[in-house]
């Protein structure tokens, strides 16, 4: 099964370098989203779900919608969230990145404690991340992992976001059952060898809780259904086939619609049940957040780490 996934993994290994370089002052947030889904595609995979571009306060599940004219400003905290998949066999990886690093201090808009504490949210959540992943092997309790995840993050003062998980993937299915805790908590379920894990922290100083926003760009099938508006039967096949249950975004099929029509027939498809919507997530309390994530396969003694 490992062979399977190596391929996507090397590739959201690759193309999360290339964004991480490409992350600068006044680049516009579709660029980025775009220029990730297309290095994908050009390095032969396809996007398992939408590059997410989730800063500051804004936790997950954002990404461009059609003519999002959004850019990155100087001292903003940008989460990248990419995944690739190659014939359904999926590769899921975050990184989050400091605009303008550690430069930042020298600026006389931004004072070395800012810069430095944003820095520590990174650090820490790649230190979660790595230290859940130093347990996980077959008969490992999930409850350990998020036991891990917890101590980690508070040791540094800081809150892990209780209600966002990690996943565990099957083919052409991106959660697939299984969370991953980033807290304390009872769960005895033993993970075992050959599952394929999403491993993914997110550290605030905030609450550490998201709630969801009103905006949704993200949606995935969910089942057919009776609709009135051809278009909408139209638009609903085109998705089951072109993306089966992975997530889409709606800039993907939005271009060859005019005007209104496009909304009406979102409106239609997603008041049927027949679309699931990803609301926009961000931290209650308003306060930053940074994401570390990899792909794993469980091993009899350890684990692979397929996106490193």
């Amino acid at each position: 099964m490992m062979e399977l996934y190596k391929k996507p993994g090397k590739i959201v290994s690759k193309v999360r370098g290339m964004a991480i370089d490409k992350v600068k002052e006044n680049l516009k947030v579709c660029d980025l989203v775009e220029f990730v889904e297309e290095e994908i595609k050009k390095l032969g995979g396809e996007p398992a779900f939408p590059c997410n571009i989730s800063i500051n306060e804004i936790t997950a599940h954002y990404t461009s919608p059609f003519n999002d004219e959004s850019h990155l400003n100087l001292g903003d905290l940008v989460k990248i969230d990419l995944g690739a998949h190659v014939d359904g066999y999926i590769a899921d990886s975050a990184v989050t990145v400091l605009v303008g690093g550690d430069e930042l201090g020298s600026d006389t808009l931004f004072s070395e404690v800012e810069v430095d504490f944003q820095l520590k949210l990174i650090e820490t959540a790649q230190e979660a991340l790595e230290n859940a992943i130093s347990i996980i092997k077959d008969g490992v309790e999930l409850e350990k992992i998020g036991e891990v995840v917890e101590d980690i993050v508070t040791g540094e003062n800081l809150n892990p976001v209780s209600n966002l998980t990690g996943h565990s993937m099957d083919r052409w299915i991106l959660h697939s059952g299984l969370s991953i805790p980033n807290v304390k908590g009872e769960n005895k379920h033993k993970i075992r060898e050959g599952d394929v894990l999403a491993i993914e922290p997110f550290v605030t100083n905030g609450v550490g809780r998201v709630t969801d926003m009103k905006e949704a760009y993200i949606f995935r099938f969910l089942r057919d259904r009776p609709l009135r508006m051809v278009q909408a039967r139209k638009l609903l096949d085109n998705i089951k086939q072109n993306y089966k249950n992975l997530p889409f975004a709606e800039r993907w099929v939005q271009k060859s619609f005019k005007g209104h029509q496009f909304n009406l027939t979102m409106n239609q498809l997603i008041s049927s049940r027949a679309l699931y919507p990803y609301h926009v997530l961000k931290e209650k309390s308003d306060a930053r957040v940074a994401q570390a994530e990899h792909t794993v396969i469980v091993e009899t003694d350890g684990c692979q780490i397929i996106t490193e």
